[in-house]
Order: structure tokens, then C-alpha cells, then sequence
């Protein structure tokens, strides 16, 4: 890792061999559809075609990533997204997580901890997965935002998102744990903390309007007053074109890079991506298969690496 301690260079994408619709995933994730309109084949050639494009967008902008193939067996829709079963932190700890799907369980894969370690410092491993057996979930950074220099962890409730998981966490990490409802369009709880928040070094881009009460938006506010963030806040229609799952990232130049699909950045105003640039460049890509049905987004299309380099 080099540079800013809420972003990384390093990041780790797997390329999906078997992406498709999850009906697993489906029951708490509204943001997911199945029309019929492609044959399974097709879904999966377009997810490989749209993160190929990703992955060398990001490189060409001097991102490290590096890439892990999917296995053929067994099959996981939605390996895609590793940001959910697993975290690296910058004293060499790595936590793996529970996972409310069983499908998506069978990500969790030790070789890629192993190849990780080849480049970078592992010290310690945190294995939460045992809550499985509580149904007990917590689901990365699809349940988690970090604010990592000011060490606060947000997180909206939802089946995903089990408070003794998320406190056992906390005193892993020493974070602080800031908890608040949020709900879609249609009143349904948010399942993942990522699609209507993300963190940037100087400012946070939220959908203020999905949180439930005065009380709870007024708590956020005070937060980010007191860490010094700008808040830059997106609509419900917005959140449902993913412009609330974007993160920051480094390039090898240390510069910022706010990155995002190309749906959530043709949903965004002029203002709000000028305020955007005020802070970070903005990297977009097509992502609309993988959005359709997954369900997810570029920021979960990514799991940072903050271990030390050997």
C-alpha cells in the first residue's frame, strides 16, 4: 500500500466464470432483476466482456490490480463481488466473513489468501464465518464504510448486517461503530451499507433521504462536520443507478480516483460531479450486465488491499 490511508493502489477483482441471477441474493437485494432477455451463456459472456473492460481501465489509469480467475467448480453467480467475504488491513490482518447466501459461502477461497501473501505481509487471520451457523451475517464492505483515519465504521441494519458481528469486528479493528436504518424508494430496507454510501478522503457521497429519522440524519451530519467531510448527497433515483457504490482509489502517481459505473455517472448532476473532481479524478465503466443481474457495482467489484508489501 502507498499514500493515503483511506485509499489504496492495490486492489484485488475476480473475473467471473459462472455470473448470473442469484435468487439466493434476490430475496434481500431489490437492486437485482432477471428480465429473461439474455440466455445464461450470453449473461455470462457480457459480465466477462464488461469486467475485462474494467479491470484494464483501471490498470491504464495505474491501478494495481490484480486479477483471480473464478473457479468452474463450484459455480458462484457472484464471486464477482469478493469485496463481501473478505478485508486486509494495514498491520497484516485479513477477516473473512459470514455470508447470508449459502451460494456465496463457497467464494471464500484460501488460495486467493495465499497468493495475496506471496506479495504482501499476512500476519493474522479473523475468521468470522462461524456465525453462519447463528445466521449471523456481515458482509464486508458491502455491510461496512470506512472512514479508516478517523477509524469509524458505518453500517445501515439489514439482514445482511448482524450488530454482534459487526461489534465483534469493531473490537478486532478498534473502529467505532456508527448504525443507522436506511430504506429504498420503496420503503425496503437498503441490504448493503455500499449502495447508498461511499467515503472519500475529504468527503462522503450519501443519499441523506434514505435514512429514517431526523435523528439519525442529524447524528450522520454531526459526524462528518466533526471529521472534516464534505457531503455530497444523491437522490433515491440515483442510488438506483448505483451512483452511491463508487469508492476512491490510488494510482501508482498517488492521485486520487473516484471510481464508478457508467450508469452511476450518467446519473449525476453537473453540480455533483464537479464537486466530485474538486477532490478526485473520476474513473467510469460499463457495467449494465453485471448491475442487471447481480445487482451490484464497481465498489463491489473491488476488494482493496491494504496489507504492507513484502
Amino acid at each position: 500500500m502507498n499514500g493515503h490511508e483511506q485509499s489504496t493502489s492495490y486492489i484485488l477483482m475476480v473475473r467471473p466464470e459462472a455470473f448470473g441471477y442469484n435468487p439466493q441474493t434476490a430475496e434481500s437485494n431489490a437492486f437485482q432483476s432477471n428480465d429473461g432477455a439474455l440466455t445464461n451463456e450470453e449473461i455470462r459472456n457480457k459480465a466477462r466482456e464488461e469486467f475485462d473492460t474494467f479491470a484494464t481501465d483501471l490498470s491504464n489509469k495505474g491501478v494495481n490490480v490484480m486479477v483471480i480467475k473464478d473457479t468452474h467448480e463450484p459455480e458462484t453467480p457472484d464471486a464477482v463481488f469478493p469485496n463481501n467475504w473478505i478485508t486486509t488491513h494495514e498491520d497484516g490482518t485479513i477477516i473473512t466473513y459470514p455470508m447470508e447466501a449459502p451460494l456465496r459461502r463457497l467464494e471464500r477461497r484460501d488460495d486467493v489468501i495465499y497468493t495475496c501473501a506471496e506479495k504482501f505481509v499476512v500476519k493474522k487471520r479473523h475468521y468470522l464465518e462461524f456465525y453462519e451457523d447463528d445466521q449471523k451475517y456481515l458482509e464486508g464492505t458491502g455491510s461496512m464504510i470506512f472512514d479508516r483515519a478517523n477509524k469509524i465504521v458505518y453500517s445501515c441494519r439489514s439482514t445482511r448486517t448482524h450488530p454482534m458481528v459487526l461489534n465483534e469486528f469493531c473490537q478486532i479493528t478498534g473502529y467505532r461503530p456508527v448504525v443507522f436504518s436506511a430504506v429504498d424508494g420503496n420503503n425496503h430496507p437498503i441490504y448493503h451499507t455500499n449502495v447508498m454510501m461511499a467515503m472519500g478522503d475529504e468527503f462522503v457521497v450519501i443519499c441523506m433521504e434514505s435514512i429514517k429519522t431526523e435523528e439519525e440524519r442529524s447524528r450522520l451530519y454531526e459526524i462528518f462536520s466533526s471529521t472534516g467531510k464534505d457531503v455530497i448527497e444523491i437522490t433515491f433515483e440515483q442510488v438506483n443507478s448505483f451512483a452511491g457504490n463508487m469508492l476512491q482509489v490510488l494510482n501508482s502517481r498517488n492521485q486520487r480516483i473516484m471510481v464508478m459505473s457508467e450508469q452511476a455517472y450518467n446519473s449525476l448532476r453537473a453540480d455533483q460531479i464537479e464537486r466530485i473532481r474538486q477532490y478526485a479524478q473520476i474513473l467510469y465503466s460499463p457495467l449494465y450486465t453485471i448491475e442487471n443481474y447481480g445487482g451490484g457495482s464497481a465498489r463491489c467489484m473491488i476488494a482493496e488491499i491494504f496489507l504492507p508489501e513484502k
